[in-house]
């Protein structure tokens, strides 16, 4: 196995959002901010290599019949570990994530690693894949939450989740020249769409290119 071929998989040739298209729901809902964009990112990749390591763990003793709710089982306390520490530690990171930290029990990207991967390799490389998709995703967030964030808002700023101090806050559209769309639903739908295609073109011409 090429470990570190499979590591970057997650950025570019299986990016789990704009590539494979898993975890749309919360991804076009929570990237109106960086910080909301960071928090998830942060939450997934905690429960996506954890999950990973004791499902590779796990996985010579689980009966086939009963791996998905075996599987379903490590996520939920997983995920409930997370939203706890969450909560205590970042009330207002928790209340601008919502329910949206729950729904990662059911995303698609944390249960299919478990299947496709964690379930048949160690815990080393099961580790790493958890890593290396956990930053393909939180990459995906970043770049739409700073899209959106700018055109939306005008300008681009980060808190600390643990106190609400204002990090940077830097002032990069003129005020009254934001594009309001794109703190809606749209302006979520309209930024998925470009960073797909220009993935997708991407990753055509680089297939192309092989074929010459």
């Amino acid at each position: 196995m090429d470990r570190m071929k499979n590591f970057k998989a997650g950025f570019i040739d299986e990016n789990p959002v704009f590539g494979l298209y898993l975890g749309i729901c919360s991804t076009l809902a929570i990237t109106t901010t960086l910080n909301s964009a960071l928090g998830m990112g942060v939450s997934v990749i905690a429960v996506l290599v954890f999950s990973n390591v004791i499902i590779s763990m796990l996985r010579k003793i689980i009966p086939d019949e009963i791996r998905i709710p075996v599987y379903i089982v490590v996520i939920a306390s997983l995920v409930t570990i997370v939203e706890m520490l969450i909560h205590a530690y970042s009330p207002s990171l928790y209340s601008a994530l919502g329910s949206f930290i729950n729904l990662i029990v059911v995303n698609c990207i944390i249960m299919g690693r478990a299947e496709a991967f964690a379930g048949q390799n160690n815990v080393f490389d099961s580790a790493l894949d958890g890593i290396g998709m956990g930053l393909g995703y939180t990459f995906s967030l970043v770049a739409m939450s700073l899209i959106r964030q700018i055109l939306g808002t005008g300008a681009i700023g980060l808190s600390n989740p643990f106190t609400d101090e204002v990090i940077f806050n830097i002032q990069i559209i003129p005020s009254g020249y934001e594009i309001s769309l794109f703190n809606n639903n749209v302006g979520a739908f309209i930024t998925f769409a470009i960073l797909a295609a220009a993935l997708a073109a991407y990753k055509n011409k680089k297939s192309k290119e092989a074929k010459q």
